[in-house]
């Protein structure tokens, strides 16, 4: 899966979005979570340049047409840059992602949604993003990623 995932993320492999979003949409359906759209993790404008794509994106994309579930790119907005998680503590990693994530999306109100990403290591991000996802006054979030790093 590390291999994989490396892969996939940094040397533009982007075709492994249907294997491993299929995976993904197999444990969803598997484990029923009351969900209303998938919305990506996204990344900031410079990043997604750099990279030429939002992994988390690919994914999400290919989860909703596998559950028939809407998927939103652009609900969720990355509002500042921060320097890569990787190499960071579990509280730099907070104070790295505070407030770097908006909801541009009104019509989420009370909606239910899976937020996607690659990979979780202690969550910052993701935390970050339900904050503003819950903000926005949506009534559920879950989040899903294809790997949680190891404890060590």
């Amino acid at each position: 899966m590390r291999t994989a995932i490396h892969r996939f993320k940094y040397h533009s492999i982007r075709l492994l979005a249907g294997p491993l979003g299929q995976l993904m949409s197999r444990y969803l359906l598997d484990n029923r979570l009351p969900v209303d759209v998938f919305v990506p993790v996204p990344l900031h404008p410079h990043r997604l340049r750099e990279r030429g794509y939002n992994q988390a994106a690919l994914l999400a994309q290919e989860m909703g047409k596998a559950m028939d579930l809407p998927f939103l790119e652009d609900a969720l907005l990355r509002v500042r840059s921060s320097v890569p998680q990787v190499g960071l503590s579990a509280q730099e990693r907070r104070d790295n992602v505070k407030g770097a994530f908006h909801c541009a999306d009104g019509n989420l109100v009370g909606q239910r949604i899976l937020l996607v990403d690659d990979v979780c290591t202690t969550g910052a991000t993701l935390e970050a993003c339900t904050l503003a996802l819950k903000e926005a006054g949506v009534s559920a979030v879950w989040g899903l990623v294809l790997a949680r790093e190891r404890s060590r």
